[in-house]
């Protein structure tokens, strides 16, 4: 078995049989189906036991009390038993040859790479549908690249992303007092550091936004978590090379550090005269209530 499909899940019964088909209808069965039910009280484990005893694909179940996504990550990723791991969110199904594409992409890749970089996974494209992406971009036209190289090119739509179990067990989501949510670039742009992706311009993921998911639920994430988003935007500022983006890092890493009541200039690794800049581009976007 080489790939663990994480599916986190907090009440989404109805939505994980679409999931559940998805994945019985694989061309290719080289993994096992691994939900962690964040809390559920909508006797989502009564479903999967009637899957469980299908016996179609190799399904395991485990529940915990209710942490948020990141927590939930954090426990698939350790009870993962393949080598590869990729997260399908409950509102997501996989395309009928996904498992088999995401093997293969990693496996040229492996066999084609020179040994400079670590190939660390596969980024492939989300899709609206089998063939609209989600998002308006085609991948840069490389073999392989970082993920957050890809969207310094220009690369913005939604990602499907295969990492090597290791990596994910190697950075782990911070698990923050009364927080349930980290933006999830905040680890991929630290596997950054360490490896690259093999890039399969390819949709294997079809995404449905549901009420009450966490993409469509920005805000409401930034007001509840804003510790998490004070480490993103210290980070993004950090690596971001100078230009306006690394500008809209900054003032959004003040504006932050300003919320959860962290200092601004003391001890920050992002230099006096960033932050100065930063704290010039905070003042903009409150004025224009962009923040």
């Amino acid at each position: 078995m080489r790939l663990t499909v994480f599916t986190p899940t907090y009440n989404r019964r109805e939505l994980l049989a679409r999931v559940y088909a998805s994945l019985t209808a694989q061309t290719v069965k080289d993994f096992e189906w691994l939900i962690v039910d964040d809390g559920s009280t909508d006797r989502t484990d009564d479903e999967v036991k009637k899957w469980i005893d299908e016996g179609r694909i190799k399904i395991r179940y485990h529940y915990r009390e209710n942490g948020g996504k990141m927590r939930a990550h954090n426990t698939g990723a350790a009870l993962a038993a393949a080598p590869l791991f990729v997260c399908l969110d409950s509102d997501d199904v996989f395309t009928q040859t996904a498992v088999e594409d995401l093997l293969a992409a990693y496996d040229r890749a492996v066999s084609e790479s020179s040994g400079i970089a670590e190939i660390g996974g596969v980024v492939a494209h989300k899709g609206s549908t089998n063939e609209k992406l989600l998002g308006k971009d085609e991948f840069p036209d490389v073999k392989t690249s970082t993920l957050f190289g890809l969207y310094l090119k220009g690369f913005s739509g939604e990602t499907t992303l295969m990492y090597k179990t290791e990596l994910l067990r190697r950075f782990p989501f911070p698990e923050i007092e009364d927080e349930k949510y980290v933006p999830e670039d905040y680890i991929y742009d630290k596997i950054d550091e360490v490896c690259v992706l093999a890039v399969l311009p390819r949709i294997v993921t079809v995404c449905e936004i549901t009420e009450g998911g966490y993409t469509g639920s920005v805000e409401k994430l930034k007001r509840e978590n804003v510790n998490a988003f004070y480490l993103f935007y210290e980070q993004r500022a950090f690596i971001t090379p100078p230009g306006l983006l690394k500008l809209k890092y900054l003032g959004r890493y003040v504006i932050y550090a300003h919320r959860s009541g962290r200092p601004v200039f003391s001890g920050s690794r992002l230099g006096w005269a960033g932050i100065a800049a930063g704290c010039a581009y905070a003042a903009l976007l409150l004025l224009l209530n962009k923040e």
